[in-house]
């Protein structure tokens, strides 16, 4: 008795991954599955129902509302903001408490609701097998949803069905399935019922096999069910989905950031507390300044200012074409390093074309347009027909066109297309040379037709033109051309393998008169009788390269992003496309999925410098991803397919194709491409780019502020000068003053150049050598003149309260005065022009105005211990705030002129 999955009985269990099926020869795989020509019986297939369950994926279960809120707040810096805000409820310091918990339901807030909208916008993964189905019950004939389909059932199947099941074809008649979505190959697959292949025959080439997914092209099948739902091809794909997600580059960065910050607060705070208790000050008093300095060191406002600088990137990619499913997201294709990137539907069009054809006695013509165009302009070398030549066009497509099985409405958008890809492809080119397809085929009746198979490699038909019958023919070459007369069969076969090997199909088109409606010579030719042909040439189909591809990928290249290709494509065919993209060079940059496949040990480094990977399954996808995030690249992959899906999901950065995408593509990726246009990803990578810059300039700003305040209590606490600022000041400076600020600098115009950059080390962290520098060097003039200015006033005789009041307002100054530093890490704020970002300008007045209207607010002041300052006193702060300023610029000078020196010696040896 067949068993469920799993069970060590040696029987077969319902997965196509357990068993070979294709392995086998049609009467072993019916005996295995128990299983007769008439199909089950009802109560067998009811209990194998109930033992296999019902024939679809498990679906996702939706992030509720609660999930996404409590995903925000996993990051190791609301951890210790989280910490902060318990101490200090527990000390009694209610209104740091209550500061600190605004700010995480602030950040919380925006990050979920950003997170929500994007749920909402993309579709979850529903079922890629749902379908009604014909299927054998006790020898009669039964429609039923294909959820109920058991292994061991008899599934009949007509062109454009879609494929309900992983099935082994029992009968195929004329049978061709389409299966891009699933293996990447672009072109139709040839089946047929066949003898047992191989078991290492890779799922591209099981032509014995009829998988869930794909769609039955053409022809007519009786097929058995050999596995269901979970247990199919695609339910391996769904169930490598299960597997965790790479976190993003950003989430990463600022991860490591946060872990540094704490371990630096942990050490200081507990050095100032040692140093504290060991001068004999109170636990209390020694609590409260340690509380105190960690408000100085954390930046309370950061995980608000990296959302809602998350939050505009997402935004100015929506404008863009590119949807943001996850937050952290927006920043990773900024980071890659390098795209790899499905062929099918994401570089080329998924819509088959004639492109090239040869005539006899006229060479070679170039058709423009591609997939569905039916305006289009033919010519030579760049000139136009000769009217000899366009006849010859047009004879040849009008051949095409009658032997021809596909519907094709030029205004019916997809429900007006039907058929075969190469015969739709043929109907498009019958339109382009001016012929109306519809009246031709009412003209020249069809009397007679002989399908295409893989056995014959040909298909004809018979028409009545009225003054006699033609025979149309197309087919192979190899086949058709020997056939003809008057024709150099050998050098025309050499022009077909020179077309073939810059990537296209190639097919011959023929004729051949027999006479009068009553003459048999037809009948005869249709019976094999084929001698005699005229050649009416070749024609060279290719799935065309979406029009903005080769120029993506030069952006991408010039942009430092490597782009590999991955296709089910043959190798020729793929490297012929990839060389015209600019992807490759040589062959020898062409990897298999057999290579992919090998030990992992000795295909790694072949893997990772490869630019072209051919007859690539699913499995081989992750592979290829994982070897290239070991040698050390942050990943993008690109994809439309359900084949994409486990690697959109493993790579680094996943991103789907989202008008002609899978809902399985859709779901495992991070990012979505609205208008399937790969120079998206290129608006994408300058884009993520600039939101990664702005993020820097954020944590540069609110570091360095906090550093200052740090310098100032360490300074405050070694020369025994009182405690310069409350918690609760503190707060209000980084939360209320500088928030303000920080928010609007998240809103930075991208600077120019951002695609003439190398992309940053995939393992440079947040705080490089360069933000070090930056920020130790603000700190520490900020810190160094705010407490020699706090210094001074109490030596003046000044009280603490009145001290600190005017550094506080000292310190509000210099944060509306740094945060011009902060817009370029290398260029002077001077050659920044202010209306690159407006919202600033108005933030900077905005947090000035906010803290002196707090200095006239009854209740808000005395929380604060804020007067308003004389105007003598503001004279004394403006210098001394603008003091940061200066040394910034020169340090930024000083920096463009070192950097300067190498490119000018470079440039005197190029002259000389």
């Amino acid at each position: 008795m067949i068993q469920p999955p799993g069970t060590p009985t040696g029987k077969a269990t319902g997965s196509s991954r357990d068993t070979a099926w294709h392995g086998l020869v049609v009467d072993a795989v019916m005996t295995r599955l128990e299983s007769s020509p008439d199909g089950l019986s009802n109560s067998e297939a009811e209990r194998r129902l109930a033992l296999f369950g019902p024939n679809a994926l498990p679906q996702p279960p939706a992030r509720s509302i609660a999930a996404i809120i409590l995903s925000q707040l996993k990051s190791p810096l609301i951890y210790l903001l989280l910490a902060a805000a318990a101490v200090s409820f527990l000390l009694g310091e209610y209104d740091d408490a209550g500061f600190i918990f605004l700010v995480l339901t602030i950040n919380t807030a925006v990050g979920a609701t950003q997170e929500w909208r994007a749920e909402a916008n993309t579709a979850a993964l529903r079922s890629a097998i749902t379908t009604v189905a014909r299927v054998l019950r006790n020898g009669t004939v039964r429609r039923l949803d294909s959820h109920q389909l058991v292994p061991g059932d008899v599934v009949l199947l007509e062109g454009g069905d879609r494929i309900p099941a992983d099935l082994r074809l029992l009968e195929a008649n004329e049978v061709q399935a389409d299966e891009s979505s699933l293996t990447g190959e672009s072109l139709p697959v040839d089946k047929a019922a066949g003898e047992a292949l191989p078991e290492d025959t890779p799922l591209a080439e099981r032509l014995t096999m009829l998988h869930a997914g794909s769609t039955l092209q053409r022809g007519r099948a009786r097929a058995l069910v050999v596995a269901t739902g979970s247990h199919t091809e695609l339910g391996a794909i769904a169930g490598a989905l299960k597997s965790p997600a790479a976190a993003p580059p950003l989430t990463r960065r600022l991860d490591r950031f946060a872990r540094m910050l704490g371990l630096v607060s942990l050490v200081l705070v507990g050095a100032v507390m040692a140093l504290q208790l060991s001068l004999g000050e109170s636990l209390s008093e020694t609590f409260f300044v340690a509380i105190a300095l960690a408000v100085a060191i954390i930046p309370e406002g950061l995980p608000v200012a990296v959302t809602i600088a998350l939050s505009i990137a997402t935004r100015r990619m929506a404008l863009r074409n590119v949807i943001v499913r996850h937050l952290p997201a927006v920043e990773g294709l900024g980071a890659c390093t390098v795209v790899a990137t499905d062929k099918t539907g994401t570089l080329t069009m998924n819509q088959l074309t004639a492109k090239r054809l040869w005539l006899p006695d006229h060479g070679f013509v170039e058709v423009e347009g591609a997939g569905f165009e039916t305006s289009a302009r033919l010519h030579q070398e760049g000139q136009g027909l000769s009217d000899t030549a366009h006849g010859a066009v047009r004879s040849l497509a009008r051949s095409a066109a009658l032997c021809n099985d596909a519907d094709f409405d030029p205004d019916g958008g997809k429900e007006g297309r039907s058929g075969d890809a190469v015969d739709l492809a043929f109907l498009v080119l019958a339109l382009k040379t001016g012929l109306d397809t519809g009246v031709l085929r009412k003209t020249a009746r069809r009397i007679a037709d002989l399908p295409f198979s893989a056995e014959r490699k040909y298909a004809a038909s018979l028409h009545d033109h009225g003054d006699g019958h033609i025979l149309h023919i197309k087919g192979s070459a190899e086949v058709i051309v020997p056939l003809c007369d008057h024709v150099d069969g050998e050098n025309v076969l050499q022009l077909a393998d020179e077309m073939a090997s810059r990537g296209y199909r190639v097919l011959a088109v023929a004729a051949k008169p027999v006479g009068a409606a009553d003459d048999p010579a037809g009948r005869r030719a249709l019976d094999g009788d084929l001698q005699g042909l005229i050649l009416l040439g070749l024609v060279g189909f290719i799935d065309p390269l979406r029009p903005e591809a080769k120029q993506a990928v030069a952006e991408c290249r010039r942009a430092g992003v490597a782009v590999k290709m991955i296709t089910g494509d043959h190798a020729a065919t793929a490297f012929a496309i990839a060389r015209e993209l600019g992807i490759a060079e040589r062959p020898e940059e062409v990897v298999t999925g057999r290579e992919v496949a090998a030990d992992d040990s000795g295909s790694s480094a072949r893997v990772a410098g490869a630019s072209v990977f051919a007859r690539v399954e699913p499995a081989h996808k992750v592979r290829i991803v994982e070897a290239l995030k070991r040698a050390g690249h942050v990943v993008a992959m690109t994809g439309d397919g359900v084949n994409d899906a486990p690697a959109l999901h493993r790579a680094d950065l996943g991103v789907a194709m989202g008008r002609d995408g899978t809902d399985a593509a859709r779901d495992a990726a991070d990012l979505v491409l609205a208008d399937d246009n790969f120079a998206s990803i290129v608006a994408g990578i300058e884009e993520g780019r600039a939101a990664y810059a702005n993020i820097r300039k954020v944590i540069y700003l609110l570091v360095a502020t906090g550093a200052a305040e740090a310098l100032i209590f360490l300074l405050a606490l070694a020369t025994g000068l009182p405690l310069p600022l409350t918690a609760v000041q503190l707060l209000w400076l980084n939360l209320v003053t500088n928030g303000v600020q920080d928010v609007a600098l998240a809103a930075e115009g991208s600077e120019k150049g951002l695609l003439d950059r190398r992309p940053r080390p995939p393992r440079e962290p947040v705080f490089d050598r360069l933000m070090i520098r930056e920020t130790l060097l603000a700190g520490a003039v900020m810190g160094l003149v705010s407490t020699a200015a706090f210094a001074w006033m109490i030596a003046q005789g000044m009280s603490e309260s009145d001290a600190r009041n005017t550094l506080l307002f000292l310190m509000v100054a210099f944060m509306n005065v740094h945060v011009f530093n902060c817009r370029s890490e290398t260029r002077s704020t001077f050659r920044i022009p202010l209306s690159n970002n407006w919202p600033l300008m108005a933030a900077i007045v905005g947090a000035q105005a906010v803290h002196i209207g707090a200095a006239f607010t009854p209740g808000l002041s005395d929380v604060l211990e804020l007067e308003p300052l004389p105007w003598s006193e503001w004279l004394m702060l403006i210098p001394l705030a603008l003091t940061v300023l200066l040394v910034m610029e020169a340090d930024k000078w000083l920096r463009s002129r070192r950097s300067s020196r190498p490119e000018r010696r470079s440039r005197e040896l190029r002259s000389a």
